[in-house]
């Protein structure tokens, strides 16, 4: 059956090319893949899957029967949006659309859920059970997930795989992690409050300026002495708004910023204890404060099973010198894992990288990939998909 899916696959890569080109030529931000979908829900629908559009707002499902007994349904997941990024690539099939560019390899994605869809209706009649392929929309705002499985996305689905693009594994080989690959990502929201003064009469104010900026200070301090430092955390302050004039002490000022953690024990504890911080030190200089802690997505925490379906899969189709097992997870975050609270699954690391040029890293404006990724990405999770019905 490997024979056969690589066979399949390598007919279908000079239109899977096309495809990913397609894609890529005309990008589409999160919540705003109206085009993309329709694109989508037409190659599988000719390839004849049952599509159902609209799902998860701008979402498609494409779900492939089968003719076995096996009551078990195996989801496919990729994400279909890009980002709001002037592309710099100068390629013939570069991004048409004005700062909106695939910079983070959702073409791909795509694309590799297509040719898996493509490949698995020629073979469906070896399939133990029914896959049902997931496009998604707005991964990059971490909502997309959330669309879908309130859409019904996930009803009765057993197990769930996933890609995503990684620049530093070459193409040609594919990196699996068991247990956490990303971290859990919440938004963090701290006012400070204090009272306005004429700037050259501090003692008479209340500095909200100065007392951010000891919170600041406080927060990241804290980190290395009160964290476990096995469980990593990082809290970054990426904007900061506050402040009249020059000459006026500023009465309050608005914090936004990330936080990320790998264990749920860990990302538990974390609003009662930036807001322990937060209060000391707004305390200690007569300021008030609020803390609004919003919880994001949770880590991707691969199941070992289907990590270990993945791994094998892959080994067999490329040997084991192209497939990498992670040995870090990444602090970024992935939406992937809301499909894993309603079923187990494993998201694996798709090498797109050129042996001989400059990888850009991902969400760079000259982020590129060698589209000989694009059948390694196929091969192996349609002969994953096939594997899964298959005695152990």
């Amino acid at each position: 059956m490997l024979t056969n899916i690589k066979d399949l696959a390598t007919k279908l890569e000079p239109r899977l090319i096309e495809i990913r080109r397609h894609l890529h030529s005309h990008p589409e931000i999160s919540g705003q893949e109206y085009q993309t979908s329709a694109f989508v829900a037409g190659v599988l629908s000719s390839s004849g899957l049952h599509v159902e559009e609209g799902i998860g707002k701008t979402g498609v499902i494409g779900e492939l029967q089968n003719t076995g007994t096996d009551e078990r349904i195996l989801a496919i997941r990729t994400d279909m949006d890009a980002l709001p990024i002037q592309e710099r690539t100068k390629l013939e099939y570069a991004s048409r659309i004005e700062g909106v560019m695939h910079a983070c390899g959702h073409d791909v994605h795509t694309t590799v859920g297509l040719g898996t869809a493509m490949v698995l209706s020629q073979i469906s009649q070896e399939l133990g059970g029914k896959v049902r392929f997931l496009f998604q929309p707005a991964e990059e705002i971490a909502q997309g997930a959330t669309w879908m499985v309130k859409d019904g996305a996930m009803s009765q689905v057993t197990a769930v795989l996933g890609l995503h693009v990684f620049p530093s594994i070459p193409a040609g080989s594919v990196g699996v992690r068991y247990g956490a690959l990303t971290a859990a990502a919440d938004d963090l929201e701290i006012i400070i409050i204090g009272e306005s003064g004429h700037g050259a009469r501090p003692h008479e104010a209340v500095d909200a300026i100065w007392i951010a900026s000891q919170v600041i200070s406080a927060l990241q301090q804290a980190i290395s002495r009160t964290q476990n430092p096995l469980r990593p955390v990082v809290l970054t302050i990426g904007k900061i708004l506050g402040g009249r004039a020059p000459n006026v002490i500023a009465d309050q000022v608005q914090l936004l910023g990330t936080v990320r953690s790998l264990h749920p024990e860990t990302r538990s504890q974390l609003p009662n204890w930036i807001e322990n911080i937060v209060a000391n030190v707004c305390h200690s200089f007569g300021a008030r404060y609020q803390v609004n802690y919003r919880p994001g997505v949770p880590s991707v925490q691969n199941d070992y099973a289907i990590t270990q379906l993945l791994q094998s899969s892959a080994e067999e189709a490329w040997s084991s010198e192209h497939v990498q097992v992670l040995p870090e997870p990444s602090l970024g975050a992935e939406d992937f894992s809301v499909y894993l609270e309603h079923a187990p699954g494993s998201m694996f690391r798709l090498g797109v990288g050129y042996k001989d040029r400059i990888n850009h890293p991902l969400h760079h404006p000259e982020f590129e990939i060698d589209e000989s990724a694009i059948i390694t990405g196929v091969v192996t999770m349609a002969y994953a998909a096939y594997k899964y019905w298959q005695p152990k």
